[in-house]
């Protein structure tokens, strides 16, 4: 039974930590593919499109978020 109270417990983490991270973007009008650092060219026809930046901070908060989880398990054994 207390493993279901942990999977709860960061399950609800997850979902504050993606809340936050929503409204961040909303408050400050950012869009994913849309930042400073995020490539268009656009030619007769074609265009090419690469979100490094929105690729690089997606990244860095999946990242923060596993970094997260298995800090705070090593807390709740």
């Amino acid at each position: 039974m207390a493993s279901l109270e942990r999977f709860l417990f960061k399950i609800g983490l997850l979902l504050i930590l993606v809340s936050i991270i929503l409204y961040a973007f909303k408050k400050f009008g950012l869009q994913l593919g849309r930042l400073p650092g995020d490539f268009r060219f656009s030619k007769d026809g074609f265009e090419f499109w690469f979100p490094l930046t929105s690729s690089l901070l997606i990244s860095g908060v999946i990242t923060g978020i596993f970094w997260l989880f298995n800090l705070l398990g090593k807390f709740f054994k």
